[in-house]
């Protein structure tokens, strides 16, 4: 491959690509995702306390769609909070919405 790309491989899996596109942007499907541009790459996000006080905003709220409401049960609760530790520090899950 010309102008700066080439391709990587390991296991079963094959990545093509180069490098400068005009449009480093991300992909997903199932539990991987792919982050364009360069290195770190992305839009880099880490779970970390800016999130949690946003969802310390909202905890023990009951409304529809609540950024929090990290199970879609309709209220922001312990399960919730289960969840958002399980993720601490980890990068964010595609869809994040306490960002």
């Amino acid at each position: 491959m010309l102008c700066g790309g080439g391709r990587s491989s390991g296991g079963p899996y094959v990545l093509t690509g180069t490098i400068g596109q005009p449009d480093a942007a991300w992909s997903s499907g199932g539990n991987y995702e792919l982050l364009g541009g360069f290195w770190p790459g992305g839009p880099l996000c880490i779970v970390s306390f800016d999130d949690f006080a946003r969802f310390a905003q909202l905890w023990r709220l009951e409304e529809t769609g609540l950024a929090a409401d990290l199970d879609g049960s309709g209220e922001v609760d312990f399960a919730d909070l289960k969840d958002f530790a399980d993720l601490w520090l980890k990068c964010c899950p595609v869809g994040w919405t306490l960002k």
